[in-house]
This record gives structure tokens, C-alpha cells and sequence, in this order.
């Protein structure tokens, strides 16, 4: 009986430690998307920036223009799951001067918001 009992015992402590156990999936910071990304543009507000992305996850103390958005996700099943993110965006005067980061800048992101379309333009030289 006292033979069972310690094989029990052991087994049960040794399951304890296996790989099986559930672990839960971990995901901290700011979870942006291309497709947000590709709606900011140069001349964009603070307040606009915000609008589409989010508050940022940190705010640099000694510099409020720059904000960074980051992201972690830590897997409970596999570390060849885990990622890291971070976008990093910076503002002069309460406008967007430029962008760095883990995503793609879109095409129009050089043109500044509020910029008139070519058309616009020359419908305004007639």
C-alpha cells in the first residue's frame, strides 16, 4: 500500500511540471493594424492621431510631441508566438512630422492632411 501511495504521489507531481498544463496568452500594449496606419497623415493633430490610433502606450516625459504605441503578445503555448511591435510618432507644434516603425507607411502619408486634391486645384486656377 505505501508503494502505491509514493508511485501516486510522484506521477501526480510530475504532471504537474509537464508541458500539457494550460498557460494563458499574454498580450500587453497597443494593437495597431496596417490599415490604421495608412489613414495618418503629415499635418495630422494630435487629437486626429489619437482619433485613429488610440492613445499611445507611452508618452515621452520630457518630450510630450513623441509618443510611442507598443505592443507585446507573450504566448502561453510557444515562444515562436511571441511578437513585439512598437510604432513611434512625432509631432512639432501639434502636428504630425513624421512616423517610425514595426508597420509601413502608406503613399499618401507624405501629403499633407487637408492638402487639396489635384483636381481641386485646377478647378481653382480656372
Amino acid at each position: 500500500m505505501l508503494l502505491r501511495t509514493t508511485i501516486i504521489t510522484i506521477a501526480l507531481s510530475l504532471s504537474a511540471c509537464s508541458s500539457w498544463v494550460y498557460r494563458i496568452d499574454i498580450p500587453q500594449g497597443n494593437y495597431l493594424e496596417q490599415k490604421s496606419i495608412d489613414k495618418i497623415q503629415i499635418g495630422m493633430t494630435k487629437e486626429q492621431v489619437k482619433f485613429i490610433l488610440g492613445s499611445p502606450v507611452l508618452i515621452d516625459t520630457f518630450d510630450n510631441d513623441t509618443w510611442n504605441y507598443v505592443y507585446r503578445f507573450k504566448s502561453g503555448k510557444s515562444k515562436k508566438l511571441d511578437l513585439q511591435k512598437s510604432f513611434t510618432i512625432k509631432f512639432e507644434d501639434d502636428t504630425l512630422i513624421s512616423a517610425d516603425g514595426d508597420f509601413e507607411l502608406s503613399e499618401n502619408f507624405n501629403t499633407p492632411f487637408n492638402a487639396p486634391a489635384p483636381k481641386d486645384e485646377e478647378k481653382a486656377k480656372q
